[in-house]
Parts: structure tokens; sequence; C-alpha cells
């Protein structure tokens, strides 16, 4: 037995390893069903009626939650940036509990279930309950944020720096599988629906529950295979006070302050943030600009999107392929020209034609997996030894917790000009400055500023 299999053994069995997959399997339900595909465009239509119109009346039409005058179209993008803008508060102090505490397995129960409960509540979405649906959005999507921060702690006490990058690789791989099973069985019920004898919205929101109850069943899972493990304090901070919240952010202040001298990690992480919120906007909000500017059905925005779910993985394996043979830098780099070139034909896309948009969505499907994989094994080049997790977990604070900007600029473009053409065509800002941001790094002397050896090919 090799001396990684042993260390390996020490940190974790395989059951436990296992139970640990389980969660991305768990909350990816949320990501695809809710967020990706039904939730926009069901929220929207329910902002509508309150609205007291339809679709192409709506030009006009306004909402006025707490006062404030918007477009039924604007709400869910909006809803979204909120909710990704709060956790930017939130995921420090959940982080900063989680280093701190003995009882990591019962944090993740708290936010999953918290999280799960609000999308299961959507059963009650009905009517004109516009202010309802984003008040429990808000809290799932906060709750999700959270339940992962928690989550990706576990990562270095699962496995060892040689096996970590493989054991997280099952876990989003898990994750992709456990979405997309699930979305699977929603596209079958949105193509019998009328068997079924029940409308397109009812098809939508028993979909949004299910994937409340999903996430809520599957969670049992790692919480019966996870365990406790006695909290490990760094040196250079201190034992503590005794008091988890101050203990937490003195850890946390700690790691911000190292980066300063690496501020060619910070400057990649900086680049990252721009380029992965389009990223997350795109996600986010592609079935609603499908629904509401191309006028397609759920028939074919489903089905598309499943597509999407499960080419990811072809992607990520076909841009792995090529990181190899010209640098994953280079490739980074060719995958945000490939998103800049998505907008801008998402912009020209004819409304009411299924071909282009399904052909759109498998050209996303094969960049998306790619560009996020090899942002994370960039990123990991980045970090001083000895440092992973620290540097791991600022990585995922600022991935779930400060991609608002895309969802507002959205928002804000719809809001002005009520072109949905106009507010996807905004979001190339992020693409374009994010690949002259990525552009400016010089990764070679970036990955040796922070003590390693970069490749031969970058």
């Amino acid at each position: 037995m090799s001396t990684s299999t042993v260390e390996e053994e020490q940190l974790s069995t395989r059951r436990e390893r296992v139970g640990w997959y389980f969660y991305d399997w768990a909350n990816s339900a949320f990501s695809t069903t809710v967020v990706t595909v039904f939730l926009g465009p069901y929220l929207t239509s329910i902002a509508e009626k309150a609205a007291g119109c339809d679709g192409d009346a709506c030009d006009d039409a306004v909402i006025r939650p707490l006062g404030i005058a918007i477009a039924p179209g604007s709400l869910f993008p909006y809803a979204v940036s909120l909710s990704v803008f709060l956790t930017v508060f939130v995921l420090p102090v959940v982080g900063a509990v989680a280093d701190r505490s003995a009882r990591k397995k019962e944090l993740l129960a708290l936010f999953a279930y918290i999280g799960a409960g609000a999308t299961a509540a959507m059963l009650f979405l009905t009517g004109d309950r516009y202010l309802l649906g984003a008040g429990l959005f808000l809290i799932a999507n906060i709750s999700m944020g959270a339940s992962v921060v928690v989550y990706n702690s576990f990562l270095p006490q699962l496995a060892n720096e040689e096996d970590r990058d493989r054991v997280s690789s099952f876990g989003w791989a898990f994750g992709y599988l456990g979405g997309g099973l699930l979305l699977l069985v929603n596209v079958v019920a949105v193509l019998m629906k009328d068997s079924l004898g029940m409308t397109t919205g009812e098809v939508a929101r028993y979909s949004i529950v299910s994937a409340g109850l999903w996430w809520a069943g599957f969670t049992t899972i790692p919480l019966l295979r996870l365990r406790n493990r006695p909290v490990v304090v760094d040196p250079a901070v201190g034992a503590g006070t005794g008091s988890v919240l101050t203990d937490g952010f003195r850890q946390l202040w700690h790691t911000l302050k190292s980066l300063k001298a690496f501020p060619l990690t910070l400057f990649f992480l900086v680049a990252y943030l721009v380029y992965n919120d389009g990223i997350q906007t795109v996600i986010a909000l592609a079935s609603q600009y499908g629904t509401q500017e191309l006028g397609l059905s759920d028939d074919v925005l489903v089905p598309t999107i499943l597509m999407v779910q499960f080419l990811a993985f072809a992607g990520a394996l076909l841009l792995g392929w090529m990181a190899r043979r010209i640098g994953a830098w280079k490739t980074l780099l060719l995958s945000l020209v490939l998103w800049t070139v998505i907008i801008v034909i998402a912009y020209f896309l004819p409304g009411g034609q299924a071909v282009p948009f399904v052909a759109l969505g498998g050209g996303i499907g094969l960049v998306l997996g790619g560009s996020q994989a090899l942002s994370r094994s960039l990123f990991s080049q980045l970090i001083p030894k000895g440092k992973e997790g620290e540097y791991f977990g600022l990585y995922e604070i600022s991935d779930k917790g400060t991609s608002w900007l895309g969802p507002l600029l959205f928002g804000l473009a719809y809001d002005t000009t009520r072109s949905y053409r106009v507010a996807i065509i905004s979001l190339l800002v992020f693409f374009v400055v994010g690949f002259f941001a990525l552009l400016a790094v010089p990764i070679r002397r970036a990955i040796e500023q922070a003590g390693n050896t970069p490749p031969v090919k970058l």
C-alpha cells in the first residue's frame, strides 16, 4: 500500500468520501431545476399577473415591491442580484464559524434544510404572490451558498494534497449527474403535461418543489456518513478567545492580510471574479431570455438546459485535453473568447426558432464545464503550499458571494430599455474586461511568486 493511500485512509474512509460527494448530488438540483430553468420564467409570470398584464402587453407595466417601481421582467434578475450581494456579508461569517467549530455537520444540516425548506415552500407560490417567491428565493439562495462553504470546508479533512483534486472532481461530477437526473425527470413532466392534465405553470411549480425535496432527502446521506473533527488552530493566529465568531474573523483577517504578499494571486482572483460574474449570470438568466425574448416554450427550453448540463462533462474533458497541449492559461483565455462569441450570437438569435437556440446551448455546455474546471486548477497553482484550505475558502466565498453585478446590470438594462436583447448584450463587459484582466496576469511569475514550479506549458 502506498504512503498516499495510507495517509488518505487516515484522513477519511471511502464511505465518508462517498457521503461527501452526495451533498453535491443533493444541492445541484437547486441550481439546475430552480435557478437555471424554472424559477425565472415562473416568477416573471407571477409578477406579470400582479401587474395586470401578460407577455407582450407588459412593456409599460410595473410592480412595486417595497414601494419601488420595477418592470415585472426585472424581478428575478434583481432577486438574484440581491441574494448574491447579501451572501458577501453572510458567507465570511459562515466560513469563520465553520473554521472554528467542531460541529460542521450540524452547520451543514442547518443551512441545507433551511434552503431546501424555502424551496419546497414555493408550493404556495401561486396567483400574484411575487413577493413570496422573491423572499423564499432569497432565503434559499443564501442558504445554498452558506451550506456550500461548510461543505467545502470538509475537503482538506477528507483528502491530502495529492488526492484532493481527485476527490473534489468526483464531487463535481456527482453534482452534474444529480442535477441532470432530476432535471431529466422534470423534462419528462414538461413534455407530458397534457397527459398529466397540468398547465406549464403547474409543472414549473411542482418541479421547483421537487428540487427542495431532492435537496433535503439526499442531504441525509452526507449527514449520516460525515464525521465532525476537532478544530485545528492556526499557530499564526493563535488559540483564540473562545468565541467562535471572534476567532473565526481573526482567522479570516489573517488570510486576507497574507494576500498582500502575493499580489499576482490577488490579481488573478479579481480577473476571475469579473468573468465568473458573467458566466453565472448567463447560467441564471438563460431560461428567462429564451422564454421572454425568443418566445420559446418549455418543450424546447428545458431539454436544451438538460443538454447543457451533460455537455459540461464533455467540455471539461475537451478543454482539459487542450490545456495539456497549449497550457491552461491560454485555454482559459480562449474559453473567454468563446463566451464573448456566444453572447454576440445570443443577441442576434431569431425569435421562435428552436434549432439556433439548441445549437447555442450546445456551445454553452462545451465551454461551461471547461472554463470552471480550468479556473480552479489554475488558481490552485497560485496558492502557497500549506495554505490550500484558507485560499480555496476565499475562492469559494468569492465564487458564491460576488456574482451579483451581472444580474444587476441585466435587470437595469432591461428596466431601462425593456429589451432583453440589450440586457443580454450588456453582459459582454464581463467577458471582455475579464479577458484583458486575465491576459495581464504574468502567470508564470505569479506561480513562482507563490513558491510553486510552473508547468512547461501555460
